[in-house]
This record gives C-alpha cells, sequence and structure tokens, in this order.
C-alpha cells in the first residue's frame, strides 16, 4: 500500500490537534480531505468563522466539506469521490450512517478520550475526574453504529494527578490521542493489530455536562466537592451563592439567594475545633489565608474564585474590597435546582 489516503472528520479544538498531528505524517499519510461543521457566527459582530480544522485545511489547500447533514446523498457522494482508505472521526458532532461507515476500505477510526469501554458518552473526562480514577487513557475504536461500541485497536494510559483540573487533563488526553493517532492508522492498515470487543459488563456512559451540574452542594462530603471542582473547571465551573443583602431582598423580598460566586480552586483542611457545630456552606474564616467554607465532613480552603461579573482572581484579592464575615452561610438553592445528579452510569 502506498501511503494512507485519510478522510479526516472534526470540528472541536481537540480535532484540530490531531489534525495537526496527522499532517505532519507526509511518509505514511496522505490527508485527501476534510468534513467539519458549517461556519458559525463569532464575537461581537457575529461575523461567520469557520472552525480551526477549517482554518487549518484552508491554509493547507485541502479539500474541505461542511454539510449540515453529513448523511446527506450529495456529502456521501463527495466523500466518497475521495477514495479514503480510512476515515478518522474527532470529536465531529454528527452521528454517522452506515452508508458513511462502509466508504472507506479499513472502515471508520474514533479516538475517544477514555480507556473504554469505561465512560462511553459525551464527557468522559469529567467522569474520570469526578469518579477519583487514578488512571485513564485515549482509546482508538473501529467505529459501528452505535454510541463509542465499537471494537477497540489500541488504548494508551496516563496517570491522574492530584492537582489535574478538567483543562490539564484535557490538554494531556489530546497530545496523548494524536499520539495513538499516528501510531495505530499504519498498524491497522498492514493488519499489525487486530481489534478487540468491549467487555460490555466493564460499560459505563458518561452523561452529557449540563452548567446546573457546577452547582455546589456544601452537604456533600469534601472529597466529593474537590472532585467536582476540578472537574468542571475552566467549564461549566462550580459555583455557590450569597445570601441576599438588603438591596436585594428590598428589590424582590422572595429572593432567597443573593450574587453567584464561581469557586476555581481549593483543597481539604481539617475543621477548627471551635467550629465542628458550624452546618454545611458556613465561612468559618475569611481573610489573607482565603475562605474557609465547612462541608459535611470538613472544610474547604478556596483559593481563586470569579464573582458575578467578574474576572477570575486570587480570593484575597477580592477580599481586600468585599467583606465576607465568618458565620455567613453560602446558599445552595432548594429542590429541584439543587439535586445532586450521578456523574455517571452503568449501562
Amino acid at each position: 500500500m502506498d501511503r494512507i489516503r485519510v478522510v479526516f472528520m472534526g470540528s472541536a479544538d481537540l480535532s484540530a490537534i490531531m489534525l495537526e498531528r496527522l499532517a505532519k505524517e507526509t511518509d505514511t499519510i496522505q490527508l485527501v480531505g476534510c468534513v467539519t461543521q458549517p461556519d458559525k457566527p463569532a464575537g461581537r459582530n457575529k461575523r461567520l468563522t469557520p472552525c480551526a480544522c477549517k482554518a487549518f485545511v484552508d491554509k493547507m489547500g485541502i479539500p474541505c466539506l461542511t454539510p449540515k447533514k453529513v448523511n446527506a446523498e450529495d456529502s456521501l457522494a463527495q466523500i466518497a469521490a475521495w477514495l479514503p482508505d480510512v476515515i478518522v472521526v474527532v470529536a465531529y458532532g454528527q452521528i454517522l450512517s452506515r452508508k458513511l461507515l462502509d466508504i472507506p476500505t479499513l472502515g471508520c477510526i474514533n479516538i475517544h478520550l477514555s480507556l473504554l469501554p469505561r465512560y462511553r458518552g459525551a464527557s468522559p473526562i469529567h467522569a474520570a475526574l469526578l469518579a477519583g480514577d487514578k488512571v485513564t487513557g485515549v482509546s482508538a475504536m473501529l467505529m459501528d453504529e452505535g454510541m463509542d461500541t465499537g471494537p477497540v485497536l489500541k488504548s494508551l494510559e496516563t496517570p491522574i494527578q492530584d492537582e489535574d483540573t478538567l483543562e490539564t487533563l484535557h490538554d494531556r488526553l489530546a497530545d496523548l490521542g494524536a499520539q495513538l493517532l499516528v501510531d495505530v492508522l499504519p498498524e491497522w492498515a498492514y493488519f499489525r493489530v487486530r481489534p478487540t470487543p468491549q467487555n460490555p459488563d466493564q460499560v459505563v456512559t458518561a452523561y452529557k455536562i449540563k452548567k446546573t451540574d457546577g452547582l455546589l452542594h456544601w452537604s456533600e462530603p469534601t472529597e466529593t466537592t474537590l472532585r467536582k471542582i476540578r472537574a468542571y473547571t475552566p467549564w461549566p465551573s462550580c459555583f455557590t451563592y450569597f445570601p441576599p443583602d438588603e438591596k436585594e431582598k428590598q428589590q424582590n423580598p422572595e429572593a432567597t439567594t443573593g450574587k453567584m460566586l464561581k469557586v476555581l480552586s481549593a483543597k481539604a483542611e481539617a475543621v477548627p475545633v471551635d467550629a465542628e457545630a458550624a452546618i454545611p456552606g458556613t465561612v468559618l474564616e475569611s481573610g489573607k489565608n482565603g475562605l474557609l467554607v465547612r462541608t459535611s465532613d470538613g472544610a474547604l480552603r478556596i483559593s481563586r474564585i470569579q464573582p458575578e461579573g467578574g474576572k477570575a482572581m486570587e480570593v484575597q484579592a477580592w477580599l481586600c474590597g468585599h467583606a465576607i464575615p465568618p458565620g455567613m452561610v453560602f446558599i445552595t438553592p432548594p429542590p429541584p435546582a439543587a439535586q445532586p445528579i450521578a456523574a455517571y452510569r452503568r449501562t
């Protein structure tokens, strides 16, 4: 076989990282086309802007298709005309039909940011951090018509560090996934790797994250809250609410919460002996050492925040102009908004 003819499908920043890595493998790979999402409005002027994948292939002179429906007959015809040996799919955003999956002679390969079958679905990195996993990784999967159900060609592992957040782990997995991709393509093309079916008894599915999932429940254990902060930083961010002040009560006598406060970084601490009776959400200390807030079984020392309408900053800097008295209790809205949601589920 000459160079492997690859059509790349993706639309996220993650996709662009892997596309650019693939484009460097000119000795073994020939990028014959790219499929990505249509340009979207961006910026203050809402100007139509291409995603990073399209911007890259346009610069490289690689043909690009941006269909609203990738399974439409005209889209299938164009992809087939590129004569791909394999289609690589990374965070593309549309379900591929059987007709599309059957176009390349070597099938369609997806790079998924987990060790399949653990954390199939939309939010595998969030789920690994929420579960407190010590190891995660990336998987190269031969796609079928299911959601991340195809056989695995190869996986690479990486430890999850205590200081990892969604952002740091995402970036490390993106680099690892790019390496896996350039390794597995020639191995698959030259029959040096075999697909291994996923074990149905080990399947865990990660649900799609919503902004409301970042609400902090101070009645939860310290470790659970720390995991949420790491998993949801920078998106959707963890947040809590101040109690309403007098002005807010005058404007809305029925108000139960005041302004929102995003919590971006924290660490666990023991509860001072004289504060053991404090209820969860109570501010135990407020000053040059940050905020110490009671949880169900301990306390969290908050070091970095983002006030409502403001920028992210160290909490000490914010406290210079804003008083938070010890004894104040952060508010968790009542149900249904405050109902915790499982981070992942077994299928």
